[in-house]
């Protein structure tokens, strides 16, 4: 913890939590959030006082979030033939590519901001938007809401969590496991079928 605190005290942790989050949209077993929440733990220890440190941090989180969500929707948009056979071999990314579809259509992007807390949900929302070819005005800002939420509660979670349990791995676990615990929440809610779906 102390080497990841004067970490945080250097403007290098902005740099690697900016990295971690953008790629992993294409690699969703970067662990970015235990990443956030361990940076936002560091923080609240005292080598990061200052309010502006924690704000920064969930910036550049919520602002890679956004990038990341853009790159992956327009390599999508852009990838052909090739990449909408990839996605019709793939249960998952059909299945949530049409659900998307459907959301988007009754003008509601909340399935984009659940899937932002989902395993691997932000990579299928944002390459299903992309192939799909979803207008970037219906998708893109309900990806930056998805962005700013998934920062907003990522670092709360570290912060606070530090405040409450003392800045120890105790609380970074304990925080952690309330993202997982968001995460496995999202993903149920967005198997669960529509009812329009059902019916």
């Amino acid at each position: 913890m102390e080497s990841l605190a004067s970490l945080v005290g250097s403007p290098w942790i902005y740099a690697v939590v900016t990295l971690s989050v953008l790629l992993d949209v294409f690699l969703p077993v970067l662990p970015s959030g235990v990443l956030v929440i361990t940076a936002a733990t560091a923080a609240a220890a005292g080598t990061a006082t200052d309010v502006p440190d924690i704000l920064v941090l969930t910036l550049c989180a919520a602002t890679a979030s956004v990038l990341g969500d853009l790159v992956a929707y327009r390599l999508a948009w852009r990838g052909g033939p090739r990449l909408d056979r990839a996605i019709a071999r793939s249960r998952r990314l059909s299945s949530a590519q049409l659900r998307l579809g459907a959301a988007l259509a009754r003008g509601g992007g909340a399935l984009v901001v659940l899937a932002r807390f989902a395993p691997a949900g932000r990579s299928v929302v944002s390459l299903g938007a992309g192939a799909a070819r979803h207008r970037p005005r219906d998708f893109l800002p309900w990806s930056a809401l998805a962005g700013l939420c998934w920062a907003v509660y990522s670092v709360a979670l570290g912060y606070f969590g530090a405040h409450w349990l003392g800045a120890t791995w105790l609380a970074t676990a304990v925080s952690v496991g309330a993202l997982f615990a968001a995460g496995a929440g999202a993903a149920y809610l967005m198997r669960r079928p529509h009812p329009t779906e059902a019916s």
